[in-house]
């Protein structure tokens, strides 16, 4: 029988036409539907659990910093009023190369941004972080 498992280090991210493949952590990929609760009047020994809304999660995106600021200036466009929303699909890879899953978000913006810690002792890499909201999610491979 053949390994169907997915190695989580090999992806890369296409935001709007350009493909991103500088990202150490990709996060939040998630779908929930919240249940609701209906007491039925006489019926003392069981509740009905119904579903409800279905969400989806926020996408955390995080890299070590760049000399390129465009991750802060598509935020501050958005705090700004000027919401420019693309399509992201993250895309994962099995060792040969080729595309083995593959989730597509619909009008993606960003709704966070968090820079670098800093410590004055520190030798890890500075870490800028990208949270972007979405309007779907969508399986596609």
């Amino acid at each position: 029988m053949a390994n169907t498992d997915l190695a989580n280090c090999r992806f890369y991210l296409r935001i709007g036409s350009q493909t991103q493949a500088v990202f150490t952590e990709v996060g939040g990929l998630q779908v929930e539907t919240t249940v609701q609760d209906y007491e039925e009047g006489g019926n003392n020994g069981f509740v009905h659990r119904l579903p409800g809304r279905t969400k989806v999660g926020n996408l955390t995106l995080k890299r070590g910093i760049t000399q390129s600021n465009e991750f802060f200036n598509w935020y501050a466009d958005v705090a700004a009023g000027r919401i420019v929303k693309k399509d992201v699909s993250l895309v994962i890879f099995n060792p040969k190369g080729d595309v083995v899953a593959q989730w597509d978000l619909e009008k993606a913006f960003p709704v966070k941004w968090v820079g670098p810690q800093l410590v004055a002792d520190g030798t890890a890499v500075a870490v800028e972080t990208l949270e972007l909201a979405h309007a779907g999610l969508k399986w596609a491979k």
